[in-house]
């Protein structure tokens, strides 16, 4: 039980991350709009940690290590998607394709909030496996 307590921990310090980078990007021309979709996201991964295990079910032939291995790819994937859609509209601007700079500029910060928010998960799950490990020691 003390493994779901340092996972529940994780979870609300990964929220407040998203909550401070958030805030910092009200100021913005699309923040408000950006931080009620990153407080969404966040709500969805806390709901993942505190909604009853219903799909994570041990089957004998199943990693019991794949739906966290499933919710970290589909984050580095939203990640990459955010980064490679802030790279078309900056070269719809460049190519002269009417995509509107301020659009390009909010892909932009987007991909580059999502990216703080990626790297923020890993610092933390990099902490939480360290302090497992000192634990077991």
């Amino acid at each position: 039980m003390e493994a779901i307590g340092k996972a529940t921990q994780f979870v609300q310090s990964a929220m407040d991350m998203a909550n401070r980078i958030a805030n910092q990007q009200a100021d913005s021309p699309a923040g408000a709009a950006f931080q009620a979709q990153l407080q969404d996201q966040a709500s969805r991964i806390q709901d993942g940690f505190t909604l009853p295990p219903q799909g994570i079910q041990a089957n004998p032939g199943s990693n019991p290590g794949t739906a966290f291995s499933d919710m970290v790819s589909k984050l580095a994937g939203d990640v990459s998607m955010k980064q490679a859609q802030a790279g078309d509209a900056w070269q719809g601007v460049l190519s002269g394709q009417g995509v509107p700079l301020h659009q390009a500029v909010i892909a932009s910060e987007e991909a580059a909030v999502s990216f703080q928010l990626m790297v923020e998960v890993r610092n933390k799950l990099l902490e939480s496996y360290k302090e497992l490990m000192r634990m077991q020691a």
